[in-house]
């Protein structure tokens, strides 16, 4: 497993890992729909398409999992697979397809509110990216 949760009292939040910043932020982005949908349920009906940029590598995975919540929350999206590429030009870049559907209220867990900064880590431990994330709900 790419990623575990972590008990918190209030929040979800998990570890996760990657042997680059592309399989963080893919096993980061399994992690988050696993914690508020059933994703053994969701259908691949359509494919949704995000791109975030950043100045750093946390920001990077920040800016991805707020796309996500962005995404969940205005259009109900929830994805059962993603590609994710990144890349740096002037900046860092991450851009992938999600595979997915509309989820209506059977099928969430519980909803999400931010993405937050506390205790919010992405760094390179033993050759392996690590990042630890809590999100409100």
């Amino acid at each position: 497993m790419k990623y575990r949760f972590v008990d918190h009292t209030a929040d979800i939040a998990f570890e996760v890992y990657g042997g680059d910043l592309r399989e963080l932020i893919k096993n980061a982005t399994m992690a988050f729909y696993n914690a508020f949908v059933y994703t053994d349920k969701i259908k691949v009906e359509y494919k949704k398409e995000i791109e975030v940029e950043a100045e750093s590598e946390d920001l990077l995975l920040f800016n991805w999992l707020n796309e996500l919540l962005f995404i969940f929350d205005t259009e109900f999206f929830a994805g059962k697979n993603v590609d994710v590429n990144v890349f740096e030009d002037d900046v860092l870049r991450a851009r992938g397809v999600l595979e997915g559907c509309r989820v209506d209220s059977k099928l969430i867990k519980v909803e999400p509110k931010a993405i937050t900064f506390h205790n919010f880590k992405v760094e390179r431990r033993n050759n392996e990216w690590y990042g630890f994330v809590i999100i409100d709900i």
